[in-house]
């Protein structure tokens, strides 16, 4: 039976999703999976610095958030930011993989490319390793020499890693991983009916008071809405919400969930999504060909996905909050928008697919073992 190993870290949701996608696809084509936090297994002392001012600067203070982001975007500094990451992990990454011996490595989080790359490099391992990026454009932590194989959510990210010297061979375009409820469709749902326009606004998974002035917003349409609001897992946003918005307003029903495991019907069951646009949220609507409005992102990454979503004619971004009422009432008075936008997601939907992905793991692992009958043959024939 084939073994990967799977290497995340919890700085965000979207690397442990993407994760846990790709473990669950890969179980079920017959592999044996062992996925592991990186930062939690070899340094908790680093995982604890890392997620807290992770935390700390995206939430409090997102616009010098930003800027770290674009500074360490840079080869030279990203070099010595990652080289220091690399010194402390790599001999414990290096003790799980050798411990684990497995036929593939995946990684889907940045900091983990340049430990297996200097690995790889040091020919301490032998492995086929894929990097998933999780994000649009893809920052200059994830380019490394001795990565085999890249998962891209775009072929817009295989054009921008192709102009930062990454080989247009080694990367292929098949969707950020998500479950597979998100290629599906539970509900068959008429959309752009005035009376049946149904908003499903996201906070992310750790929340947002942004919400809050969005909802204020909203109540104000002139039109009829059903608003779902998911504060993922921010109780205190949840409870705050229900306290002042649920059954208050006659004509805009209201419905509030915490963390939810239902996204996907919640997506079939809506018209549009509000929310911020990290990776994996992106790529679920996108798979499920939702348009997006985006009113708040952090800084960074989430600012270069909002870019491309728009050049691609997927979503809105509104300058300031309180015009989300008038792009709402927009897109119900013109459903030819909300036509063209999902037209535009079907088109950048075709070419995802876990199955794919399942298939390049295959085929590494296959050129791998190849690789290794053809030099055992060479040094029969020495002999």
């Amino acid at each position: 039976m084939k073994k990967v190993m799977i290497f995340t870290a919890s700085t965000g949701g979207g690397h442990n999703q993407a994760a846990a996608s790709l473990e669950e696809e890969l179980k079920l084509n017959g592999y044996t999976v062992v996925k592991l936090d990186a930062l939690k297994e070899t340094n908790k002392t680093l995982e604890s610095l890392i997620i807290d001012v992770h935390k700390i600067l995206a939430n409090n203070f997102p616009e010098i958030y930003g800027e770290l982001y674009k500074l360490s975007n840079r080869k030279k500094l990203n070099f010595g930011l990652t080289s220091i990451i690399t010194a402390i992990i790599q001999n414990k990454m290096y003790e799980l993989i050798q411990e684990n011996d497995p036929d593939l490595i995946i990684a889907t989080h940045p900091f983990i490319v340049n430990v297996v790359g200097r690995l790889k490099k040091k020919r301490k391992i032998n492995i086929p390793f894929i990097s998933v990026v999780t994000d649009y454009k893809a920052h200059q932590t994830y380019i490394n020499k001795n990565v085999d194989a890249y998962i891209t959510g775009s072929y817009y990210t295989k054009l921008n890693m192709m102009e930062n010297g990454v080989s247009k061979d080694r990367i292929f375009h098949y969707g950020i991983p998500i479950r597979r409820e998100f290629f599906t469709h539970s509900i068959s749902k008429s959309r752009n009916k005035e009376s049946d326009f149904t908003i499903l606004l996201m906070s992310g998974s750790w929340g947002t008071r942004s919400m809050e002035d969005i909802l204020e917003k909203l109540v104000n349409s002139k039109n009829k809405l059903k608003i779902i609001a998911v504060c993922g897992q921010d109780k205190t946003l949840k409870k705050r919400i229900e306290e002042q918005c649920v059954g208050k307003f006659g004509d805009k029903e209201i419905v509030v969930y915490g963390f939810t495991e239902n996204i996907p019907q919640l997506m079939d069951m809506s018209d549009v999504i509000i929310t911020k646009p990290g990776g994996l949220t992106v790529s679920e609507s996108i798979a499920k060909n939702i348009p997006m409005i985006i009113p708040y992102m952090i800084p960074g990454q989430e600012e270069e996905n909002a870019e491309f979503l728009v050049e691609s004619g997927v979503a809105i971004k509104t300058e300031e909050i309180s015009d989300i009422t008038e792009v709402v009432d927009k897109l119900i008075s013109n459903p030819y928008l909300l036509e063209k936008m999902i037209r535009n997601m079907k088109e950048m939907s075709k070419n995802y697919s876990m199955e794919r992905i399942v298939q390049l793991a295959d085929r590494l692992i296959l050129e791998k073992n190849y690789q290794q009958i053809e030099r055992q043959v060479l040094l029969s024939l020495r002999a």
